[in-house]
């Protein structure tokens, strides 16, 4: 444990709303930290950004399930939401484990481009013009590596082909390395519709930088800050990274120092998974510059009580936002909803992704594109749709879904909104499933009664350990190694 950790603990955020139901006063409570609890339940498991998860998608899908439910989903009109995975990286983060391409050369961003305008075009054809877009995102990889040209060239193509709204009111984020990206190419992301930004921090100690070779000071982010408020962004989030080498308590604290006098409206905390086996980059991490798991463990405790000293909610798993930022607002209202890009305001969308290993989530239907950009410009070159696996939901898969996303958004489930949307008897449909949160009980992780399960603030960050119980595919999933909850 930290030396200096109880120093804290006694800080409670300030409480400026009050709140009807049990979750959402909870979410001003400070988190109940029990490092024994916590290790007996701190196994390997999914981060739940769907069910069901990524490794249970087939080769063997349906193309003719897919345009079912884009049938069924025009003829709701249901809002999008558009995901553009850029996946080019000027230079290697040895802890990334995403999907990139690391180049020096900026050229190699056209070609790619032009089967990325392909794949919007083939889709804009089959999805209906009038559906409005409420969310768009570019993801990456660096979507800043492409130029401003190319930046506008694609965010033209996009509207040309889907309905954005001109009205400021969309949800229109992108990511950035606040290290590489210029003040004037967030002015002109700005321009071009672009209203919260998401920048990767991890860590300002330059010991720790050059151990994961990630640059940006704290003077580059700050300027990055000011220019990004001064052009009227609506919101910034950054992202840190505990459990990095040469992390310790003194200069995690000093990070979070940093951060929070910048002051982002949303700030995930991410724990690093060390997983060479699975990413060759992280290979270049020496092992044993890694913090203990004891220290692992403290730098979490630290981090979570000081954010919420510093007025931030815990949204759940890694997430924190302030008190009047819509995720905390849609937390408080029972609306709040998981996606592939983590905890999301606009459940009511179909999520439609472009690129390279870019995943769909279409009514029922999940669509996951080749994970190869080689595999992926070979298809649009056919003109052809450039996916290479999905999944069909059944009735199972979306009752399974439902529970759990209650579970990971808002700590609870009604017993009786299962019996209205699904006419499922909960306690005797998962009879077996009930059981096995028992120790849980006994734990103080969760309260259960004929009404339902409510998660307490000592289960909260146990939270993806809880929605395992309900998750029909886990014992069939051998292959698959996920990262540890904690």
């Amino acid at each position: 444990m930290p030396v200096f950790y109880n120093t804290l603990c006694c800080h409670k955020p300030n409480i400026i709303n009050s709140f009807t139901t049990v979750t959402a006063m909870n979410s001003y409570k400070p988190l109940e930290w029990n490092p024994q609890i916590i290790q007996r339940y701190d196994m390997a498991g999914p981060r739940y950004t769907s069910y069901p998860t990524a490794p249970q998608f087939r080769s063997d899908f349906s193309e003719v399930a897919l345009f079912n439910a884009i049938s069924r989903s025009n003829k709701q009109l249901k809002p999008l939401s558009l995901y553009f995975h850029i996946p080019f990286c000027e230079s290697l983060c040895y802890y990334c484990g995403c999907n990139k391409i690391v180049t020096p050369n900026k050229d190699r961003a056209a070609p790619y481009l032009i089967r990325l305008i392909h794949e919007i075009e083939i889709q804009a054809d089959i999805f209906n013009s009038a559906r409005v877009v409420k969310q768009l995102h570019w993801g990456g990889g660096t979507p800043t590596f492409i130029s401003d040209d190319e930046m506008s060239l694609l965010m033209k193509t996009t509207r040309k082909f889907f309905n954005l709204l001109d009205n400021d009111e969309g949800e229109y984020s992108i990511e950035v390395h606040p290290g590489t990206v210029s003040t004037s190419t967030m002015s002109h992301l700005r321009k071009l519709g672009f209203n919260r930004v998401s920048m990767g921090i991890q860590d300002f100690d330059e010991t720790v930088q050059k151990a994961v070779n990630r640059f940006n000071t704290y003077e580059e982010v700050e300027t990055l800050v000011n220019s990004i408020r001064a052009d009227g962004y609506k919101s910034i989030s950054m992202d840190l990274i505990y459990g990095l080498p040469h992390q310790t308590e003194y200069s995690f604290a000093q990070t979070l120092d940093k951060v929070i006098a910048l002051s982002p409206d949303r700030l995930s905390l991410f724990n690093y998974a060390h997983m060479p086996h699975l990413f060759k980059s992280q290979q270049l991490i020496h092992e044993e510059d890694l913090p203990s798991a004891e220290l692992k463990l403290g730098l979490l405790h630290y981090a979570i009580d000081r954010l919420q000293a510093a007025g931030y909610i815990y949204i759940g798993m890694d997430h924190f936002a302030k008190p009047s930022d819509e995720l905390v607002i849609a937390q408080q209202e029972g609306k709040l909803q998981r996606n592939f890009q983590g905890y999301s305001t606009h459940g009511d969308c179909d999520l439609l992704a472009f690129g390279v290993s870019a995943i769909s989530a279409i009514d029922n239907v999940y669509m996951q594109n080749a994970k190869n950009i080689n595999d992926y410009q070979a298809k649009l070159d056919e003109g052809l749709l450039p996916y290479i696996k999905g999944f069909t939901l059944n009735q199972e898969d979306e009752l399974r879904k439902f529970i759990i996303n209650q579970l990971i958004c808002h700590f609870e489930l009604s017993f009786n909104s299962i019996k209205e949307k699904f006419s499922v008897d909960m306690q005797s449909y998962f009879t077996r499933e009930l059981q096995e949160l028992t120790p849980m009980v006994d734990d103080g992780l969760i309260s259960m009664d004929a009404q339902g399960i409510r998660v307490h603030n000592a289960g909260r960050m146990l939270i993806r350990r809880i929605c395992m119980v309900f998750d029909e595919y886990l014992n069939n999933t051998t292959q698959v190694r996920y990262s540890k909850i904690i």
